[in-house]
């Protein structure tokens, strides 16, 4: 390969895509190797006449997989170590890892053979399923196999789900004995007088933990009378971060928080009506998906948005705190259309649900606050119904900069299908299971 120097643009990216596959089947070739030694080593030392009992530290077969991968030499790890200038450990977990993927998510493993997907990541499946039985970790297997081109997080939030749904039972055994692992550390003062607190909390708690510092921050921010009261130290120009070290102060404080808030004439009233201790409670808005199957048995797993996979009395739990409003599930049949530029709240929440990513090609982003893009552009005197579910695609904000300025075209196929080139002509597809590359014509 040439100089990067002296490669035109065109070059340099077709470059960069020979290089992605280059690394992956080096990978691949590294796993491989680690295998063929597993495979070399995998009899039993205790075997060969004259072997030195394992009492005497002689040799032996180790479990280094899950269950149903083969056991190896103990012993063996270290050779192979040097070999790849790695310490044993590592060399160890990158056994396990190849281990498993080969005996027991081999639909994973067959994709990343294919070069289909990173290596790290099918390793990273590996090892957090490796607690799952050869029969449950199936589960597991398909699902990742199926989502090896969506980004890296969402593959692994999959795999965490599906994780949980392959043994709920266990899972909500994990979860309690987690729970008994919560707590509070105060750091003693520095030389400035600072202190570290760092807590432990369940997701709920510290969800409305966090919350709450965010609204009491945000009334510091704009109240200028209020921080030269209780905060003269607060340089004018202060920042979020500084601002919701001050508002978590303010906790330890109920009666003037419940002041600030403008509570305290309610929460001092010991005969509030249920209406008004109702209004006093805060209000939130929670996306979860689950399955029908979940709500018919009460046990399940279900994905909560920006949180990720919980068991269904741990959404419950997130909901301790609030008023809950029931909202109808959307209708996703139809498409639904607008006469205005702006996407409204609905439109908007039926994209949420039908792209729950960011549709720029290989985007890691998985949330509801991104821009929402007319790939077919707006026409303030074109036809009626421009805006909706048919022409839409979510995008963060540099993505969606770049479209917007630098030459990239989107044509959206379906509702959830984007075909993208860029200002050079790479072309890329855009699903529901990830991003894909273009081998001809769509």
């Amino acid at each position: 390969m040439n100089p990067p120097e002296i490669l035109d643009a065109a070059a340099v990216l077709a470059a960069a895509e020979t290089t992605v596959r280059e690394r992956r089947q080096a990978q691949v070739d590294d796993l491989s190797l680690v295998l063929a030694w597993a495979d070399l080593h995998g009899h039993d030392p205790q075997q060969t006449p004259g072997a030195v009992p394992v009492r005497f530290g002689g040799d032996q077969l180790v479990e280094i997989g899950g269950d149903g991968t083969p056991w190896v030499q103990d012993l063996c790890l270290g050779e192979l170590a040097i070999a790849r200038q790695a310490h044993v450990l590592s060399t160890r977990s990158v056994m396990a890892d190849a281990l498993d993927l080969r005996h027991r998510l081999p639909l994973t493993w067959a994709k990343v053979q294919q070069l289909a997907c990173e290596t790290w990541v099918a390793c990273k499946v590996a090892s957090m399923t490796r607690g799952l039985d050869r029969r449950r970790v199936a589960v597991v297997d398909a699902a990742v196999a199926a989502a090896v081109a969506c980004a890296p997080g969402r593959v692994l939030r999959i795999a965490e789900a599906k994780i949980i749904e392959a043994d709920t039972q266990a899972h909500a055994e994990r979860v309690a004995e987690q729970r008994r692992t919560r707590g509070v550390v105060m750091t003693p003062a520095d030389e400035h007088g600072l202190r570290v607190l760092i807590a432990r909390l369940e997701t709920a708690d510290a969800v409305w933990v966090d919350a709450m510092i965010d609204r009491v921050a945000d009334l510091l921010a704009g109240d200028d009378e209020l921080r030269a009261t209780h905060h003269p130290d607060l340089p004018a120009e202060v920042g979020k971060d500084e601002l919701r070290a001050v508002a978590l102060g303010w906790l330890a404080r109920p009666h003037d928080l419940a002041e600030l808030l403008g509570l305290l004439d309610a929460a001092e009233t010991e005969d509030a009506s249920g209406a008004e201790r109702k209004r006093r409670r805060p209000g939130a808005v929670l996306h979860v998906h689950l399955h029908q199957a979940a709500l018919d048995a009460g046990i399940g797993v279900a994905r909560v948005e920006e949180l990720g996979p919980l068991l269904l009395d741990q959404v419950a739990r997130l909901l301790a705190h609030t008023n809950v409003t029931l909202r109808p599930v959307l209708d996703l049949a139809n498409t639904v259309a607008v006469d205005a530029y702006e996407h409204p709240a609905s439109v908007r929440d039926r994209t949420a649900v039908l792209v729950p990513a960011d549709a720029f090609p290989h985007s890691t982003t998985l949330t509801r606050r991104v821009d929402l893009d007319h790939p077919v552009p707006y026409d303030p005197g074109g036809p009626p119904g421009q805006t909706g579910d048919h022409n839409v695609a979510p995008l963060a904000r540099r993505h969606h900069r770049a479209k917007t300025h630098l030459g990239y075209t989107v044509d959206q196929l379906d509702r959830t299908t984007y075909l993208w080139t860029t200002p050079h002509g790479l072309q890329r597809l855009v699903d529901h299971t990830g991003t894909h590359l273009i081998d001809g014509p769509v």
